[in-house]
């Protein structure tokens, strides 16, 4: 689809959403393009990892209320399923790639369109970037991972001050609170995207994926659960190719080869 471009090149898969006239706002249709986009990069083997990013003067506007259900009645229940089927597949989509994902926010990211890019593993904004926690401007509960992604970003006081004033947070602002992890100019976003991308793509694929289970998982469970989980991923990842590599590149002294296998 049109809306939503998609490129593998250099084993990274390129992700743009493309409604630039609507600050790439996600339709529904959008949403499960991505969501399917995501499972097709974990399961790819020539995908060693993915770029999420939007076309024009924004990354995304959030969801487009405007191609959602109507003001009609509604059964108790409908809400909560549209979400579970929608936003939160979206943002567990993100979470759960086995492939790191890296966030290249060109402008304005909110609502679901800043939890998109906080779900993300990296992020890199443009300087021109901002986002913003717009739920309390439309009377409405932040949704899509909102409430469980900031307070592990941020803390729950600084969540909190976003979610309940909804002002704008700057690119710079963002950086100094954890939001992202690298301001640049706009100029450069791209090609420092890029550069980012092909060091995640030379890297242990499988390796990179455990790590990022591990450090997901460590936010919610104690410190028992933290270790017994490090120690099965790296009994997992000892049987790949790439450890086997990584250890004989160390013990003859060169720079490994990484192949993601």
């Amino acid at each position: 689809m049109t809306d939503v471009r998609h490129e593998v090149r250099d084993q990274v898969a390129h992700v743009t959403l493309n409604r630039p006239e609507s600050l790439n706002a996600l339709t529904p249709a959008m949403r499960d393009r991505v969501v399917e986009l995501l499972a097709q990069a974990s399961a790819d083997p020539a995908v060693r990892a993915v770029v999420l990013t939007g076309s024009g003067r924004g990354f995304c506007a959030g969801a487009d209320l405007r191609a959602g259900p109507g003001t009609g009645e509604r059964i108790a229940g409908d809400v909560a399923r549209v979400l579970r089927l929608g936003a939160q597949r979206l943002i567990a989509a993100v979470l759960d790639c086995e492939k790191p994902v890296l966030a290249a926010v060109n402008g304005t990211a909110a609502g679901l369109g800043a939890h998109l890019a906080f779900a993300c593993d990296l992020v890199l904004a443009a300087e021109s970037a901002r986002f913003i926690e717009v739920f309390v401007r439309r009377g409405l509960v932040p949704d899509g991972g909102g409430a469980y992604l900031l307070p592990r970003l941020i803390g729950p006081r600084r969540a909190k001050e976003l979610m309940f004033f909804g002002d704008a947070v700057p690119a710079a602002e963002a950086e100094r609170l954890g939001l992202v992890n690298r301001v640049v100019p706009d100029a450069e976003l791209e090609k420092t995207s890029h550069t980012w991308a092909g060091r995640l793509a030379s890297g242990p694929t499988r390796s990179l994926a455990l790590t990022k289970h591990l450090v997901n998982a460590s936010l919610d469970g104690d410190r028992a659960a933290a270790f017994a989980a490090e120690s099965w991923a790296q009994e997992i990842n000892m049987t790949t190719e790439d450890a086997r590599e990584g250890l004989t590149a160390f013990a003859e002294r060169r720079e490994p080869e990484f192949r993601g296998r």
